[in-house]
């Protein structure tokens, strides 16, 4: 998302933990602030006047972590978000972008999901992102604020060497010349999105100034077993694999309905999941060849 703003010349401040990796080109337009969004001092330096906007995409957003660590989770997630609107109010900041989940409806099992099903979050984390929806609609509903929620499937793409959700642990998997295990018989599917079609959604919604809420997938969903058939294909592996009980709770599906991102943001997702998955792993074979030259 930096990286699409700062090519349209745009300056951008990011608020990590880390330092970011930023092109020599780019540098001056890029202003870094270290520290936690928990932080009111960091929040501040995160948004200076003039700010045109702002795009959170910072959250706790491991369900399992939800669970066990709720009133971690609240503060991370909730309190956060009420802070930085709360700046955009004070500051006169006129849009607000969220990265929500699809997690905000529950499990309605092999159900289409869209934006008219109610709110029915069955966990800490689901329930702190619908929570963050209703903040976001309060206060565009008071203040003026364009505020967007995009309620994102499985994003997958490069720089996700550090995560440990389902495509990079295939990734790992290939590379070390592993298998892998997969929960009960691999027929529950899922949506997975590429990160390109992810900034096209959220710089669309910026652009429009965009007021509403929008599934953001691929809306071609896949089980877990055609996944690993789209990473073999991607990698020329042959990943081995072990199936093992199933986890109490988990979805049987994931499939979603597209059509309003397309109609009011005109997103048209165009990432292919096989060609998707190849920038995926040059990515992991770049990372492992870097960490090689290093050792």
């Amino acid at each position: 998302m930096v990286r699409a703003f700062v090519q349209r010349g745009n300056p951008v401040t990011i608020v990590d933990r880390v330092t970011p990796e930023i092109p020599e080109q780019y540098r001056h337009l890029v202003t870094h602030v270290a520290g936690e969004l928990t932080d009111p001092q960091v929040r501040e330096a995160a948004v200076p006047e003039g700010s045109a906007g702002i795009i959170h995409l910072a959250a706790i957003t491991s369900v399992l972590r939800s669970v066990d660590k709720p009133a971690e989770t609240f503060a991370e997630n909730l309190e956060v978000t009420q802070g930085l609107l709360e700046l955009a109010r004070q500051r006169g900041v006129g849009r607000f972008v969220l990265a929500s989940t699809n997690a905000v409806v529950g499990d309605i099992g092999y159900g289409t999901i869209s934006e008219r099903l109610p709110l029915r979050p069955l966990t800490p984390y689901g329930s702190t992102k619908a929570a963050c929806e209703m903040l976001l609609s309060g206060y565009s509903g008071a203040y003026g604020i364009a505020t967007t929620a995009l309620r994102f499937t499985n994003i997958y793409g490069p720089g996700m060497s550090h995560k440990d959700s389902f495509v990079p642990r295939l990734m790992r998997a290939a590379l070390a010349g592993e298998g892998v295990e997969v929960y009960g018989d691999g027929s529950q599917s899922r949506d997975f999105v590429h990160i390109d079609d992810v900034v096209q959604a959220i710089t669309a919604s910026w652009d429009k100034q965009y007021n509403g809420t929008a599934v953001i997938g691929s809306g071609n969903s896949i089980s877990v077993m055609e996944l690993i058939e789209s990473v073999r294909a991607a990698t020329g592996k042959e990943l081995p694999v072990t199936h093992v009980p199933a986890k109490n709770g988990e979805m049987p599906a994931v499939i979603v309905e597209i059509e309003k991102a397309r109609r009011e943001l005109g997103y048209a997702p165009n990432v292919r999941l096989t060609d998707g998955l190849r920038t995926v792993w040059d990515d992991f074979r770049d990372a492992d060849g870097r960490a090689s030259v290093t050792t």
